[in-house]
């Protein structure tokens, strides 16, 4: 383990038009993240809002590693800029970045996780990886489902979750902010296994 800090970001478009729709859940579970550590964020030179906190508990009950969450304040397919400028700026290595996102091909309700491999259509990680020149950082997919019948995607995930989705969505933040802790504390594989064979 190195004393490098981690960069946890969380992808969404900004204002309040866009707060509430499916593609904003990494900036929920950010908004999870800082409210369980107290934290709060502040605008950054780098075009994102930022918070510095430590979470999770290491094994021993060590505070967890010090974190810098980030909300990109630019659009979802403009977000490599600010993810590259901060962890340039706070000189973090991209297998010390974690982007928490929306994911289309997982059910409502499910955290997958990985690192590296491709976007699957995603903009924001498109851009995510053409700015740090490399896939290898960590994914914390929350899943939103596939959008109905023959709507286009990318006017699904612009929409709100419905009323249904509404009341299972706290779940859904509070286990993508647990999945992003026991990164931080456990590592990838502990994560994966506890949350890819979740009943």
């Amino acid at each position: 383990m190195t004393d490098q800090p981690w960069l946890v970001v969380g992808l969404g478009n900004p204002g309040p038009t866009y707060a509430g729709n499916r593609h904003n859940v990494g900036h929920m579970v950010l908004d999870v993240l800082a409210g369980r550590s107290g934290a709060t964020f502040s605008a950054h030179k780098a075009r994102a809002a930022v918070a510095e906190a430590r979470l999770g508990v290491l094994p021993g009950g060590a505070p967890g590693p010090r974190v810098l969450l980030a909300k990109p304040s630019t659009y979802m397919n403009t977000s490599g800029g600010p993810v590259a400028g901060l962890a340039q700026y706070f000189g973090i290595d991209p297998d010390h970045v974690i982007v928490v996102h929306d994911e289309v091909d997982i059910p409502f309700g499910d955290i997958k996780l990985k690192s590296g491999g491709g976007e699957g259509g995603h903009n924001g990680l498109r851009d995510i990886t053409k700015a740090l020149g490399t896939r290898d950082y960590v994914r914390v997919r929350a899943g939103v489902g596939r959008p109905p019948g023959r709507m286009d995607t990318a006017d699904y995930v612009l929409k709100n979750f419905s009323g249904a989705e509404a009341k299972e969505l706290p779940f859904l933040l509070d286990d993508a902010a647990d999945a992003v802790e026991m990164v931080l504390t456990e590592g990838l594989l502990a994560a994966q296994g506890k949350f890819h064979t979740k009943a």
